[in-house]
């Protein structure tokens, strides 16, 4: 699959940063280090990227779903960074700050959003 791809071009990345990592494509197209699917209380991240429902609803605190998908859109588009404080809701319900950095990535004719999660 494109996602099983990406984690292989990616894995050195996603395998050694310290920071939360995932790429984006959509709510069925997206992988996570152990990192972040720590961060947000999975125990792994093939646990994080099986939850197949609207990314922001699930994962995005509300205060903060407008920022993250307008940061994602100008990623996509104009092919720009950001760097944003962003409140994830964690599986069981509480919320942790972080400052996430979105950078775009092109593979295999797909343009995807890499992002960086720290707290």
């Amino acid at each position: 699959s494109l996602m099983q791809a990406v984690a292989k071009e990616y894995e050195y990345i996603l395998e050694n940063s310290d920071q939360g990592v995932y790429v984006y494509l959509d709510d069925t197209n997206k992988i996570c280090n152990k990192n972040f699917a720590q961060l947000l209380g999975y125990d792994s991240a093939d646990e994080w990227a099986k939850i197949e429902e609207s990314f922001p609803d699930v994962f995005v605190a509300p205060e903060s779903q407008e920022t993250l998908i307008s940061s994602f859109l100008d990623t996509m588009e104009k092919c720009v960074t950001s760097t944003n404080k962003i409140v994830w809701k964690e599986k069981d319900g509480t919320t942790v700050d972080t400052t996430v950095i979105l950078a775009p990535i092109s593979f295999d004719g797909h343009l995807l959003a890499l992002h960086f999660v720290s707290m």
